[in-house]
Order: structure tokens, then C-alpha cells, then sequence
């Protein structure tokens, strides 16, 4: 017959479990962790990791009380069985209980308000769940944008619920779904969504007024976590962006590690992004050369501020200056050089040809001439595809600038390499900022011409490629990105102006205002005799660089002294540059969709890249 008192041996032997229980209890809830987790923010992990401790704790503790308080003597008797059991229960309830409270009360509930914004989220995945978990958790979110549904290209997913919101169709019914649920808020929320899937969600809502907002992926943001502060609107190079690139960081780090690297034009976009990516690979020393001491101040107290670990040298110097480089080389000693200083815009450089001469061709000289004398191992040379049958003077000049390099690599046999990649998007003068002021004056976005075309790529991913083609490059190498297919500049404008918020021809005008002197229509990658071979990397093709003889290392010498000696003499100049090049100025026919694919194949081909 159960009593409240306990005889006197089943009371020690209570006494002598509760001893031992309670430290068993909190030495496994310590070494689970359970006291190191953010209970406001628990998920899957952090219930696993309790259920796991209660367990255990339950395990050791009907072990105490069962078999070693009477083996060790502390009391005559064991406890029953229905009690360590009911204890256990008891134990783990407490142990859960008050977490699953935090856990909850962080939780507010969706409560429908007239100031929040009704979003539906693009993607019923852990990313969207991630999205509409954080939603309901941030108080300020909370009170602005209410999560009302999903949408997911899973036919299987339609009609299912996901965190209490229905998925109500497909990607193709996101129009239907937003007037609907009467949506004023896109929120895509699917991981590594590439530009083909952003277009599909912007060109549906676009006519509703909507831009759509997107979430980084999960590598973008700390522990894998989605926070909402990582939405943001829908940005151009979300329409263009394509597969993730692969870097071979072990030859990446093998090309840097451990030796002194010189980034000349460090305070331009790619030089300047060179030295970011470089920083992290724990090269003992890195250079950073510019002529402009104002954008070497940013970039090296910016670095300084991301890698103190790293040792940076900042350096002014004139790169048309052999003294002054040689000197440079002479006193650090750099075994790879990322050679990005050049002159770009091509309707400046058609009225400064002696610039444009003297930057890109004397100045790329002077460098490799240092980089010779120092013993410099490793090359990388900066070109463009303006390079290829070049239509102007800066395009040309960077044509006669690989010549040199590989002029180099056949008297050295050092692997000196070029790499030749398209528009920047974002970098300094491109045109994406400059759409941007335009549509920000309230237009109009001028357009050269409605079939102009160009290769485009982000700052990063160029990087990447560049210092994965330095990595792989042999003697006189040419390697060319794979940018995939040229984008209309006038495509891109306009998908601007929609991304802005705005409406073509309502509140923003596209005008037309012809072809710049040393424009073309479109741009080629490979000349037509180049042999284009793949490489291992598959964003990455390679071809051997055509012989530069002697001949023509003595053109390049005397156009360099023509233009140092009359530089008024723009004809004579553009005479000599067509004698080292000669298929400068060379007209070609408006590019359709054929001959545009045409220009592709001149090396793809072989490759079966279309």
C-alpha cells in the first residue's frame, strides 16, 4: 500500500541517487552543449542535440540508481524501477520544457497588418523556410512584410504546406498567385538560382510593379543561417549570373603561396579585386602598384583592415618609367606579377592614341622588361577581347601588349601568359553605373546602338578565372574566358530600368545615339586561325600564342619611339599599329543572331561550347 513516507532504506537510497543524478545530468547537458545554444534561434541540431542529452542523462542515471548506489554501498536497497523511470521522464521534461519556452516566445505570432507588406516567397526549400522563419522572428521585419505563400517549380510541392503557408504553384503562375494573395512583395528564396530563373521571376512581376527581392546564397551568409538582412532587390548580375565557378585553389595557392606578388594597376576594379583574392592565399609579400596614390590609399588601407596578417606594400610608380619599376623589382624581388594596369575606354584612347600607346604597349614593356632582369617566374597579362581584330586604338594596343609578353616568353621560357576576358560588370566607367546615373537623372539611357553586343562578366568571377589561368599557364600561353553568350546592350538597359522600379518608355526613355569611333557592334574571343583547345578547368580555354619574330619586336621598338618622339603624329601612329596588327580598322558586318553565333564558333566549334 503506497504511503507519503518512504521507509527508511528506500529514503537513502533516494537521497543517494538525487547525490549522483543531478552532476550526471549537468556534466552531459555541458558536454552536449546544451547551455552554449542559442535557444531563440533553435532548430533540427539543437532538438537533436537535447533529446540526446535527456537520453543519455536518462541512460547513466537509471544505471545510478538501479545498480551502483547499492554495488558502491551508499544505501541497502536499490530504487524502483517505476520511479528511475518516472524520474527520467521528469528530468528530461524540465530539461526541455524551459528551452522550447525561449524557443517559442521568440516566435511572434503573423499577424496580419495594414502597414506590412504581403510577400509571396519564390521556393518551398530550406531557403524559403529559413526566409519565413527569420521573418516571423525579427520584430522590425515582422511589422513589415507578411510571408502569405509559396511558390516552387515542384509539381509535387503544390498544395502542400511549408511552416504553415500553403504552396500554391508553380514559378509560370507567380502572377496569378500574386494577384491572387494580393502580394506586393517578391522574395526569391532559391539557393544558387541562376540569371535564366531570376528573368523568369522579374519578367512576371515586372508589369505589376513589383521588383522582386532575392536571398544570397547559403555560402553568403554566416553559419549557414539566412538572415534577413540579406535580402535585397534583384540586381543586374542576378540576370546574368551562370554556374558557380570552381577554382582550383590548391594550384591557385601553390601559384602564390609563400612568395612575393606584385598586382600592377592594384587600385583599379580587377587590380584591386586581384588583390583581395590573392590576400587570403598567404603569399609573403604583395605588392600593390598604381600611378594614382589616391586609389592605392583606399585599396591598401582596405586591405590592411581585411588581412592583418598579410604584409602589403604599397607602391606609386609610373609603369612607362623602366627606371623607376626596375627599381621596384630590383629591390622586392617578386616571382609572379598580375600585370592590370592599362588604359580602357576605347572613344578616349581614339583621341589620345600616344596615351594609349604609351600605357598599354611601353608601359606593359617596361614591366615585363623588369620582370625579366628580376627573374620573375610567373606572367599574367590582363588583355580583352577588343583585342581580336581590333576595331580601335585601345583594342589594338593590348593586341601589340600580348605580342610583347609573348615576345618575352619565347626568350625566357618562363611561363609569361595573357589572359584576354570581356566587359567588367561594375567596374570603374563600365556601363552599368553609368545606366545607373542616367536612369537616376530620369533618363534617358543612351544606347549606341539597338544591335550592340557584348561579353560580360562580375569583378569576382573574372578574378578567379585569371588567377586560375595563371596557375595552369605555360610559356606564351593565350587563355580566354568562357563568358557564355554576349548580352544587347540595350537588353541590359532596359532590364535597368525595370529593376529600378521603373517602366520603359513611361518613366525612363531608351535613345540611340550611333556607334563612338572605334566601336564595334559586337566583340570576338579568338582570332579565326587560333587553335583553341579546352583545359581542366571548363570555364578556361587555352591557345598557344602565334611566334613573334624579330622583325616585329623591332616594329613594336619604333612604334614605342615614334610615339615618345612625335607624338602629334596620330596618322603615321595608327599606320604602324595596322603594320603589327593587320586586321586593325578591318570593317565587319552587322552582327545578326547567325553571324554573332558565327563569331563564337571561330574557336567553339572544336570545343562544342554553343
Amino acid at each position: 500500500m503506497e504511503s507519503f513516507v518512504w521507509p527508511f532504506d528506500l529514503s537513502q537510497a533516494a537521497f543517494a541517487y538525487a547525490a549522483l543524478a543531478l552532476p550526471i545530468r549537468i556534466g552531459v547537458a555541458h558536454v552536449v552543449g546544451i547551455y552554449r545554444f542559442l535557444w531563440r534561434h533553435a532548430s533540427l541540431v539543437e532538438m537533436e542535440r537535447l533529446v540526446f542529452a535527456g537520453a543519455t542523462s536518462a541512460v547513466l542515471t537509471f544505471i545510478t540508481g538501479a545498480v551502483l548506489i547499492r554495488f558502491f554501498g551508499l544505501a541497502p536497497i536499490r530504487l524502483p524501477f517505476s520511479s528511475l523511470l518516472l524520474d527520467a521522464l521528469l528530468a528530461s521534461a524540465l530539461m526541455v520544457a524551459p528551452r522550447l519556452a525561449v524557443r517559442f516566445a521568440a516566435r511572434r505570432p503573423v499577424v496580419s497588418r495594414r502597414s506590412q507588406q504581403r510577400a509571396i516567397i519564390v521556393g518551398a526549400g530550406g531557403l524559403g523556410q529559413g526566409i519565413l522563419r527569420e521573418l516571423s522572428q525579427d520584430a522590425a521585419l515582422n511589422s513589415q512584410i507578411l510571408p502569405v505563400a509559396f511558390v516552387d517549380d515542384d509539381p509535387y510541392k503544390k498544395g502542400q504546406f511549408l511552416g504553415g503557408l500553403p504552396v500554391v504553384g508553380a514559378v509560370s503562375e507567380l502572377a496569378e498567385a500574386v494577384d491572387t494573395w494580393r502580394a506586393t512583395e517578391v522574395i526569391i528564396a532559391v539557393s544558387g538560382a541562376k540569371g535564366a530563373f531570376v528573368r523568369r521571376v522579374v519578367d512576371s512581376v515586372s508589369k505589376l510593379g513589383i521588383t522582386p527581392r532575392i536571398v544570397p546564397g547559403v555560402r553568403d551568409i554566416i553559419d549557414g543561417r539566412v538572415g534577413v538582412q540579406a535580402l535585397r532587390k534583384v540586381e543586374i548580375e542576378d540576370l546574368l549570373r551562370r554556374d558557380p565557378i570552381v577554382t582550383d585553389l590548391a594550384a591557385v595557392g601553390e601559384l602564390v603561396h609563400g612568395k612575393v606578388v606584385l598586382v600592377t594597376g592594384a587600385g583599379g576594379s580587377i587590380g584591386s579585386e586581384l588583390c583581395r583574392q590573392i590576400a587570403p592565399l598567404q603569399p609573403t609579400k604583395l605588392l600593390v602598384l598604381d600611378h594614382s596614390e589616391n586609389q592605392i590609399f583606399e585599396i591598401h588601407n582596405e586591405l590592411l583592415k581585411s588581412f592583418p596578417e598579410t604584409a602589403f606594400v604599397p607602391v606609386i610608380a609610373d609603369i612607362r618609367h623602366l627606371r623607376r619599376v626596375s627599381q621596384v623589382f630590383e629591390r622586392f624581388k617578386p616571382a609572379v606579377v598580375f600585370h592590370a594596369a592599362a588604359h580602357k575606354h576605347v572613344p578616349l584612347m581614339e583621341e589620345n592614341v600616344v596615351e594609349a600607346i604609351t600605357n598599354n604597349i611601353l608601359g606593359t614593356s617596361s614591366v615585363v622588361e623588369a620582370s625579366i632582369d628580376a627573374g620573375v617566374e610567373t606572367f599574367v597579362l590582363i588583355s580583352t577581347d577588343k583585342a581580336v581584330r581590333p576595331s580601335s586604338v585601345m583594342g589594338c594596343t593590348k593586341r601589340v601588349a600580348e605580342q610583347v609578353v609573348t615576345a618575352a616568353a619565347q626568350q625566357t621560357g618562363r611561363n609569361f601568359v595573357s589572359v584576354r576576358f570581356g566587359n567588367v560588370l561594375g567596374s570603374r566607367g563600365s556601363v552599368i553605373p553609368t545606366f545607373l546615373k542616367q536612369i537616376e537623372a530620369g533618363g534617358p539611357v543612351t544606347v549606341t546602338h539597338h544591335e550592340m553586343r557584348r561579353y560580360f562578366m562580375t569583378i569576382p568571377e573574372a578574378v578567379q578565372l585569371v588567377l586560375q589561368a595563371g596557375a595552369m599557364g605555360k610559356s606564351g600561353e593565350l587563355f580566354v574566358l568562357d563568358m557564355g553568350e554576349p548580352v544587347r546592350i540595350v537588353d541590359l538597359a532596359k532590364d535597368l530600368i525595370r529593376l529600378s522600379g521603373l517602366e520603359e518608355g513611361v518613366d525612363v526613355d531608351v535613345a540611340f545615339t550611333g556607334i563612338r569611333p572605334g566601336e564595334k557592334l559586337y566583340e570576338e574571343i579568338f582570332f579565326g586561325h587560333e587553335e583553341v583547345v579546352p583545359t581542366t578547368h571548363p570555364k578556361v580555354l587555352r591557345s598557344p600564342a602565334d611566334p613573334v619574330d624579330n622583325s616585329r619586336t623591332d616594329l613594336i621598338e619604333s612604334l614605342i619611339r615614334q610615339a615618345l618622339d612625335h607624338p602629334d603624329n596620330w596618322d603615321d601612329l595608327r599606320i604602324q599599329l595596322r603594320s603589327l596588327v593587320p586586321d586593325f580598322n578591318v570593317p565587319l558586318p552587322p552582327p545578326d543572331d547567325e553571324r554573332v553565333q558565327m563569331s563564337r564558333d571561330s574557336g567553339e566549334q572544336k570545343l562544342r561550347l554553343a
